[in-house]
């Protein structure tokens, strides 16, 4: 029972640990002490190991999305045109 107690609380610890591992964002580092302790439970959890797959297969999904193109600039004036124009006219 204390064993599984343990497991449930050291997956939940590092649930809330393995997104900020992954992004490396310097806002909100890990310890060395975290990583060391994440890095170890990732190596013996299988639960938290397929997490941690999971989030990579989906950075790297997300990495090679293209971003949304710019509008047409020519489009966009010819759209303002026209919304002028309705303006104007209800006016």
């Amino acid at each position: 029972m204390i064993r599984s107690l343990r497991a449930v609380v050291t997956c939940h610890w590092s649930a809330r640990r393995i997104q900020r591992y992954l992004d490396a964002d310097p806002a909100a580092l890990l310890t060395p002490g975290e990583v060391s302790r994440l890095e170890s439970h990732l190596a013996t959890c299988e639960t938290c190991a397929q997490v941690a797959n999971e989030h990579r297969t989906l950075h790297r999904a997300l990495s090679r999305w293209p971003g949304r193109p710019a509008p047409d600039p020519v489009a966009v004036a010819r759209l303002r045109g026209f919304v002028d124009q309705l303006v104007g006219e209800e006016q």
